[in-house]
């Protein structure tokens, strides 16, 4: 951990943390209110993701649908009109759409095999743009003089990384720049993620053997045309339960804070408390290290 005590975290000149979990819980919206402090470089991933490694993609997916309209087809082909998505940090919209949904194309679905496309697709890009964080973490200082930097991860990081290999490029170098920091959610917070999801299902990128599993599940199940909400919100429940070891696997190598924690901040200064709090209590639960035990530190 690059903070061993509360105390350093409080201390360091230049803080560097990773948020974590499933969307909804407030990584965004804690990096928004950081960032809005004028002393945290806000990185988003999935804006990354979405602008820098897809944004071409899903331009292209928009123009292919615009062809098919006669007055479009004439102002793209005669370069008349540019289209190009609008992605923000809190909209991320064509990116979803692009991901789109697997299933009865009647229905909007895409072909299973399209489906898998797009999500090898996401997960090259998100590599990518988690990989990117080191060399933001130094522009945001380099050149913009922020002391401190946030990045706030896609909620699908723990299918791109294996946290119990010391090898993984991607959590090595993530340890070795920022602070792992886990916003786990409660059973009530997950059966509020479920309900909101029920309500309105969105795309994600999923593992693809879990995946695939859950395709081949679904239709032994619900033979015939797939109707494409109906699959993504029988494998949503299914999703957080898939992921939720992966995130206390990634945990070990960072802390752990309470979503409820988390909705009660309102300023950098609570965020840093909890961070250091956070600390503390992982070092009271991990015992004193050998070296003290044995009163030679």
């Amino acid at each position: 951990m690059p903070y061993a005590t509360g105390r350093d975290w409080r201390d360091a000149s230049s803080r560097r943390v990773m948020l974590f979990g499933m969307s909804g819980l407030g990584k965004t919206h804690i990096a928004s209110m950081l960032r809005r402090s004028r002393a945290w470089f806000h990185y988003s991933v999935d804006y990354r993701i979405g602008t820098r490694y897809m944004g071409e993609l899903i331009a292209d997916d928009f123009k292919r649908h615009a062809m098919a309209v006669p007055l479009l087809r004439e102002l793209l082909l005669t370069d008349s009109v540019r289209i190009e998505s609008n992605i923000t940090f809190d909209n991320l919209a064509p990116l979803s759409t692009y991901l789109g949904k697997p299933g009865d194309p009647a229905r909007g679905g895409l072909p299973f095999d399209d489906y898998m496309q797009r999500q090898d697709q996401h997960r090259a890009a998100e590599i990518a743009a988690t990989l990117d964080s080191a060399h933001f973490a130094q522009r945001a200082q380099a050149i913009y003089g922020y002391p401190h930097f946030v990045c706030d991860s896609s909620g699908s990081i723990c299918e791109i990384v294996d946290p119990d290999d010391p090898a993984d490029p991607v959590m090595a170098a993530l340890t070795g720049l920022l602070l792992p920091v886990w916003i786990c959610g409660s059973d009530a917070h997950t059966a509020e993620l479920v309900r909101r999801f029920d309500a309105a299902p969105k795309p994600m990128y999923y593992q693809p053997a879990f995946l695939g599993a859950a395709w081949a599940d679904y239709g032994r199940d619900h033979p015939g045309p797939v109707d494409p909400d109906a699959f993504v919100r029988w494998t949503y429940a299914r999703a957080l339960a898939h992921r939720q070891p992966r995130y206390e696997a990634m945990a070990r190598h960072g802390v752990t804070v309470r979503a409820d924690d988390v909705a009660r901040i309102r300023t950098p200064d609570d965020f840093i408390d909890l961070i250091a709090d956070a600390i503390d209590a992982r070092a009271r639960a991990a015992g004193p290290s050998p070296r003290l035990a044995q009163g030679t530190a």
